[in-house]
């Protein structure tokens, strides 16, 4: 009796609801990697298509986009700029105010004050894309157009020996890159103060009382020792987005306009006073072209792949900063 040993054993339902459940939970994974891996064979086979009627050389180098008008072009680069000119300006806004916030929130404000900014972010980041694009075209515009143009002196001319070096920012046109990139910064803030102020959160209070031991001040402890431990979670932040900028449609569509253009050299500013096109808002366009059909329809698919490789290059190489930089705590 004594060395009698009793297995507990489930009933047959009990084991065939895991059973179900398991399959559930894997269905769903599996249901992710197929639409994922639809999506790109689907890009991918109307791309190559695309490219045996159109040269790859061409696409990839060509620097007029109009193959609607005309004699039909293809050349891809003047998207790529519009693209990469909003990413580059909204993220220069939107990164460091969101980390900013980030940090207030999780190392200075007080619960009731974190009660009430936390809410107003997530406000802000249900406010439909539409409304951001009307209210730069209508507010924002005229309210950065007023002290243009402006000259910005970059050497001044009391330097010795080095010449006069100076930009100026011209006047906003009624579609800009200025006005566009601005209002897809003030999307993206909630999401990076959001994420990156759960990565601040998350860094063990062990590491903030040893820094206060050692006569650290709030300030010291918040960015030489919290943000450094965060910086893993306060990368992939950064990468969420930056792709939510990457793909922006409606709200660059209605501030910057439909007219794609290659960027302008030495004055770099002049590209952020002129109008262009991003890639999402070449795909829109052609989806609502009224002939669909043949090189103009596949086109479509080549600037979706086109997205998605910037996009993924840019994730592996976060993925790359991220693992790097990780800190990991008991």
């Amino acid at each position: 009796m004594g060395n009698e040993i009793h297995v507990l054993q489930r009933e047959g339902i009990a084991v065939q609801k895991e059973r179900l459940y398991r399959y559930l939970l894997t269905g769903c994974a599996l249901l992710t990697l197929g639409v994922t891996l639809g999506i790109v064979l689907a890009l991918l086979f109307e791309t190559i298509t695309f490219f045996t009627e159109v040269s790859l050389i061409e696409y990839l180098t060509g620097t007029d986009w109009s193959p609607m008008i005309g004699e039909q072009s293809y050349g891809v680069l003047p998207l790529i700029s519009g693209t990469l000119t909003v990413t580059i300006v909204s993220a220069m806004i939107a990164l460091p105010i969101g980390l900013a916030i980030a940090i207030y929130l999780s190392e200075y404000a007080t619960q009731r004050v974190r009660s009430v900014l936390k809410p107003a972010l997530e406000i802000l980041a249900g406010i439909p894309t539409v409304i951001y694009g009307y209210f730069a075209l209508v507010y924002l515009t005229p309210i950065l157009d007023k002290p243009l143009p402006l000259t910005i002196p970059i050497l001044p001319s009391w330097l010795p020996v080095v010449p006069e070096f100076s930009v100026t920012m011209p006047s906003l046109g009624t579609f800009n890159a200025l006005s566009a990139s601005v209002v897809v910064g003030v999307m993206i803030i909630p999401m990076v103060s959001s994420i990156s102020e759960d990565a601040l959160s998350a860094v063990p209070d062990s590491l903030r009382n040893a820094a206060y031991g050692l006569g650290s001040t709030k300030f010291d402890v918040s960015t030489k020792v919290v943000v450094p431990a965060a910086t893993s979670g306060i990368i992939s932040s950064y990468v969420l987005a930056i792709s939510r900028a990457i793909g922006e449609t409606m709200a660059v569509t209605i501030a910057m306009g439909t007219s794609p253009r290659m960027p302008s050299f030495p004055n770099l500013l002049d590209n952020l006073a002129q109008g262009g096109q991003p890639i999402t808002a070449a795909m829109v366009e052609i989806a609502n072209a009224e002939n669909r059909g043949g090189v103009l329809f596949e086109s479509m698919f080549a600037l979706g792949l086109t997205l998605f490789v910037m996009t993924l290059v840019m994730n592996v190489l976060a993925e790359f900063v991220r693992r790097r930089y990780r800190e990991v705590y008991d």
